[in-house]
């Protein structure tokens, strides 16, 4: 490894200068990677108690979920029923206002119609009630009587 000359010390050849220089390279290279991989394995540890605290809440959180939307699938079938009732309610009510209307309804129309004819007919027939005088408005020098004002426009 060394060699002696004579009347100098000693002196390296420059392989050996070079394999030193390797061997530091690699000491060094060697000494980031342990850092490095011990932040990644600090890094690591921290990211699995994360994602085991995130876990522990998550699990409860989708239970309430999974809970919330079976109680709310129920009260959608309630509702459902309910809107079902309300439509065959209705539908009855329509067919039983149909019903009563051709039943009641053209009778009730003729007798009125009739009442309404043997009143006008009594109506014109007594002696005893005075015509009506049509009413007259008073225009400055003049009187105007409301029905002949009515069909003349000026």
């Amino acid at each position: 490894m060394f060699r002696h000359v004579s009347g100098s010390g000693c002196t390296v050849s420059g392989g050996e200068v070079a394999g030193i220089l390797v061997a530091v390279f690699w000491a060094i290279l060697v000494s980031f990677l342990a850092v490095a991989l011990a932040r990644l394995a600090q890094t690591l540890r921290a990211t699995t108690k994360l994602v085991a605290d995130v876990t522990d809440q998550a699990v409860p959180l989708l239970a309430d979920a999974s809970s919330a939307v079976r109680s709310a699938q129920t009260q959608i079938d309630r509702v459902d029923a309910i809107a079902s009732d309300v439509q065959e309610v209705t539908s009855n009510a329509s067919a039983l206002s149909t019903t009563v209307a051709s039943t009641f309804g053209g009778p009730m129309v003729k007798v009125a119609a009739f009442g309404y004819g043997v009143r006008r007919a009594l109506g014109g027939r007594k002696e005893d009630v005075p015509a009506k005088t049509p009413r007259r408005t008073v225009i400055v020098g003049r009187t105007v009587s409301r029905r002949s004002s009515r069909g003349k426009r000026d």
